[in-house]
């Protein structure tokens, strides 16, 4: 059983300091993995081909991939990579490339093992450990909301991009307002900053890139993700429990039900971008 103070859990989510996000991965990670079987830890893009959290992770994994032409880059830094697990498929999936996997959370590096053509790098957003003008891609797959100082890390991109190189970034983020009136439970149990659409988007500009493509798809990720929560809650309980007190469990399915109702009042977004310099 891991044991989670719900005050620790409380300063972990108000704070979201660098050291409390690495205390609330490391504690809560085995929740997702418990919940969907797998190693991904982004929310998924969700469709009828691809109804289950490991596909619909999997699949926003390859859509976010598309978008930053992974066919044609070589050198490929994942920053925030979790477990590791999407560097591993685009890994597989695109064989030339050669991924560097960025963590701040050693523990989670730890976890994802050694793997061939992934070199795991334990390192901070704000100081990326690569020369300048050094890589083809910069990605960050729905970590980007966590990294603090945000500007610092767009800083870090537009030094160590190729002139020829896209920094791509999947971010969930508010519509306009972020304020408890507008969030409700999710201003305290969302834990990463409420980044604006607006703010992100000039924020990225700010340091020179240019935004090429921009994709909202936040209706393929939460509102189906609380519609398969609901549906199978049942059985997820029972696996989520063998880990996890059952206040933890209720925290996790009221904060899903809430950002289904944002996304519904077109309070929060999932955001992707492509951009480069």
């Amino acid at each position: 059983m891991v044991a989670i103070n719900p005050l620790d859990l409380f300063l972990w989510t108000f704070r979201r300091n660098e050291k409390d996000v690495v205390n609330l991965y490391t504690s809560l990670s085995p929740v997702m993995q418990s919940a969907t079987g797998g190693n991904m830890l982004n929310f998924g893009f969700w469709s009828k081909d691809h109804a289950d959290p490991m596909s619909a992770q999997s699949n926003l994994c390859m859509v976010f991939a598309d978008m930053a032409d992974l066919s044609s880059a070589t050198t490929v830094v994942d920053v925030g990579s979790g477990l590791g697990a999407p560097s591993k498929l685009w890994r597989d999936e695109f064989p030339n490339a050669r991924l560097y996997a960025v963590n701040i959370n050693f523990d989670q590096l730890v976890c994802s093992g050694s793997e061939k053509n992934i070199e795991f790098l334990n390192s901070t957003s704000a100081k990326l450990p690569f020369s300048d003008a050094s890589v083809d891609r910069v990605l960050a797959l729905e970590s980007a909301q966590h990294f603090k100082p945000l500007s610092d890390f767009v800083s870090e991109s537009k030094r160590v991009l190729k002139k020829s190189g896209l920094l791509v970034v999947a971010v969930p983020v508010t519509v306009n307002d972020s304020s408890i009136g507008k969030l409700g439970l999710l201003k305290f149990t969302w834990s990463s900053e409420h980044y604006a659409i607006d703010y992100l988007k000039n924020l990225i500009t700010s340091f020179g890139f240019i935004i090429s493509e921009e994709k909202l798809i936040g209706s393929n990720v939460y509102d189906p993700l609380a519609d398969y929560y609901s549906a199978n809650r049942n059985a997820l309980k029972v696996e989520i429990l063998k880990n996890y007190s059952s206040y933890v469990e209720k925290i996790l399915f009221k904060s899903i039900q809430k950002m289904k109702k944002a996304s519904e009042d077109n309070v929060i977004e999932y955001i992707l971008l492509k951009c480069h310099l």
